[in-house]
């Protein structure tokens, strides 16, 4: 299960973090804060992915898919969604999203 992100610091910590990592039209980055506590997740799906409708149905299927994934380290991730996102099927977003989630946080090892 992953929390929210909600405050500035670590949405800075994100920003200035070398730790990104992209597959398919998925980018996630990742910051290690700690190895305690449940991992913490943003979204970024911008408005050139589609009108509110569109956007809204791609942040559903992330959060759905990182939901389902066992195994996320402690920290931070922000899994931002490209144009290209909005014709993919859950399943190429599950794939793309626990590779770069895998990779991201790998490179910080």
């Amino acid at each position: 299960m992953a929390w929210r992100v909600r405050d500035r610091a670590t949405f800075e910590a994100l920003r200035r973090s070398p730790h990104r990592s992209r597959r398919g039209p998925v980018t996630v980055t990742y910051v290690g804060l700690g190895e305690s506590g449940q991992p913490g997740v943003a979204y970024a799906v911008g408005r050139r992915v589609g009108g509110a409708v569109v956007r809204n149905r791609v942040r559903r299927r992330l959060r759905a898919v990182v939901a389902e994934l066992d195994g996320m380290l402690p920290g931070a991730y922000l899994v931002a969604a490209g144009p290209e996102s909005r014709g993919a099927t859950y399943l190429e977003l599950q794939q793309h999203v626990t590779e770069a989630v895998a990779a991201a946080s790998r490179r910080c090892r």
